[in-house]
């Protein structure tokens, strides 16, 4: 007899997703922090000693844990090209039409043969809290509670309390975490729902996000940003 696998839910620890938070399954709590990059290479010698010793003043203050994540894909250009296409058969002098023509062809088998990564720097910022006990959990040991409508909202209500409570000593962990890295001049957002539930789908469908089927940010930004020179 075949053995039971179970399916593909069972193997992510995330719960739900809320309040720009993430809730995994263990009850406890995360929120991500974009981060911006700099090229460290191309700062002064005295530059990059301030930004190190600045990176570790901020890594000493800390009294939890943190986790950085950088998540790499492949940057996909059809609606780029499209789009240079489109130039071509809208532009009236045939020199401007010849000289887009050749930039499209260019920047197609660069890319062909160089693909290029977009890379976006996370941090996690966690908390772990007791795991709160359940409907279940608080029948098994308290039958008589399972069987009235007050026993239930009550254990209802002590829930979200406690959720609270977590969730406001996470904010307070996020927010010492950015004043941190706004100290070394990064620049920061703090990801809400929306865009958790777009990097999610990221992590689990690179295939899809790399054939353009989920409008990727850097592919609206291509649609707002003129044409290159070529």
């Amino acid at each position: 007899m075949p053995k039971n696998l179970g399916n593909t839910q069972d193997l992510v620890e995330l719960e739900s997703i809320q309040d720009d938070t993430l809730i995994l399954k263990d009850s406890s709590l995360r929120q991500i922090i974009m981060v911006g990059g700099v090229n460290f290479s191309l700062k002064s010698e005295a530059e990059q000693d301030a930004i190190t010793y600045a990176y570790q003043n901020f890594l000493n203050s800390l009294d939890f844990p943190i986790q950085t994540v950088i998540h790499s894909r492949k940057i996909n250009i059809e609606n780029y090209l499209e789009l240079l296409s489109n130039r071509v058969k809208e532009e009236p002098t045939e020199l401007l039409q010849n000289q887009i023509q050749e930039y499209r062809e260019f920047i197609a088998s660069f890319v062909k043969d160089n693909p290029i990564m977009a890379k976006t720097f996370l941090v996690v910022v966690p908390f772990f809290s007791v795991q709160l006990p359940n409907k279940q959990t608080i029948s098994r040991f308290i039958p008589f509670l399972g069987k009235k409508t007050a026993g239930e909202e009550k254990a209802v209500q002590e829930r979200s309390a406690d959720m609270e409570k977590n969730l406001e000593q996470l904010r307070q962990r996020t927010s010492q975490v950015i004043e941190g890295l706004q100290a070394i001049d990064l620049e920061v957002k703090t990801l809400n729902n929306e865009e958790l539930v777009e990097l999610f789908y990221n992590f689990y469908n690179p295939s899809t996000v790399e054939k353009g089927s989920v409008a990727a940010g850097v592919e609206q930004e291509q649609k707002k940003q003129p044409i290159a020179n070529p």
